[in-house]
């Protein structure tokens, strides 16, 4: 938790994310001491109703804001396991066997998911190998137009 100390010595309080793990064993060793809970704030660095609802166990972290997923994580394991299965299947053949396999999911979501995987959704570029006759071919015209 983020404090100031103005010129006074008084804690100047703001939105602050939730305790450290260090605010909280200072916590814990010094409620286990019979500590007052206003000195415990102050040599945490935090509020005193921060403290006390760590003391009584009813902080337990921020709620995630915005809506819930629509996949749970074994879902999102199970597709992953397909795109490593072949990963040269498109998108569309992915979200096919994904359904079947019993997610209700868009294709969107499908999209999504992947990429937060660290693979990238793209259509490979087909291109002929080069043939022995076509890189003689390739030689000659770099040799004309080399002068």
């Amino acid at each position: 938790m983020v404090s100031q100390f103005d010129s006074s010595g008084y804690t100047i309080m703001g939105k602050t994310a939730e305790l450290t793990v260090v605010q909280k064993t200072i916590i814990d060793t010094l409620h286990k001491e019979g500590k007052p809970q206003t000195f415990i704030a102050k040599e945490a660095g935090c509020s005193q109703s921060a403290a006390s609802k760590h003391v009584n166990r009813k902080l337990s972290g921020r709620k995630k804001c915005g809506r819930k997923r629509c996949t749970t994580n074994r879902e999102n394991r199970s597709l992953e396991r397909l795109v490593k299965q072949n990963r040269f299947k498109n998108l569309g053949e992915l979200h096919k066997e994904w359904t079947e396999a019993g997610v209700k999911a868009s294709r969107a979501t499908a999209h999504r998911r992947v990429k937060e995987f660290g693979y990238s959704c793209h259509i490979s570029l087909v291109k002929p190998l080069l043939n022995h006759r076509r890189r003689q071919r390739r030689l000659t015209w770099a040799k004309e137009k080399k002068k």
